[in-house]
């Protein structure tokens, strides 16, 4: 099988971006946003998808999180659509459950090659750290848009908006491990009977 990597960069008068990975890593990161609890939550995809994760950036953090967030999804998802390329052999279709204490979140993706997110998470509170809430959203936009996938995302319940967050973002590491694995039954065919994705 040939290495599943990519090396992806992003550079606006916003943000400076940097994103390298291996879809068949052992989960290591190495992570720098400038938002604490956001690398937390990179980290959980990392060690929970399996990916070797490297993620630079540098934004306009003075203004808000937003663009750092936002734009650290859209390269996640162009790097991911690099490194997986054209799909052959994977299992495609991914979902996880996963709790952390009181909390419960669902996520399911679809390599479909056509984007997609319906997300419903009530987070129990607006800021997480120096992270706002509403900037998960942005991130799972920009990573379904420019990975070309199908994202349902749920938080089915959870009081502590940390606990419902980092359901989410394992529950999503889970889901995509399980969808880039190879199935050996399929090797060499795209899992599609349009014959592509």
């Amino acid at each position: 099988m040939n290495a599943r990597t990519a090396d992806i960069r992003r550079d606006t008068k916003e943000t400076q971006i940097r994103v390298q990975l291996n879809l068949d890593g052992t989960g290591t990161a190495k992570l720098a946003t400038g938002i604490g609890f956001f690398d937390h939550m990179l980290d959980q995809i990392a060690r929970h998808g399996l990916i070797d994760l490297d993620i630079e950036a540098k934004g306009d953090l003075h203004i808000d999180g937003h663009h750092t967030v936002e734009d650290v999804g859209i390269t996640l998802g162009q790097a991911v659509a690099q490194a997986v390329g054209d799909k052959k052999g994977i299992t495609r279709y991914g979902h996880a459950y996963v709790p952390l204490d009181e909390a419960l979140s669902r996520v399911v993706v679809d390599f479909s090659g056509r984007p997609g997110l319906h997300m419903h998470v009530p987070f129990k509170a607006g800021m997480i750290g120096g992270f706002d809430t509403q900037l998960a959203f942005e991130f799972f936009q920009g990573f379904s848009n420019h990975a070309g996938v199908t994202l349902h995302i749920d938080n089915l319940k959870g009081e502590n908006a940390h606990h419902q967050c980092e359901t989410v973002f394992k529950a999503f590491a889970r889901a995509l491990r399980m969808a880039l694995t190879p199935d050996p039954r399929s090797a060499g065919v795209i899992p599609s009977t349009k014959g592509s994705l």
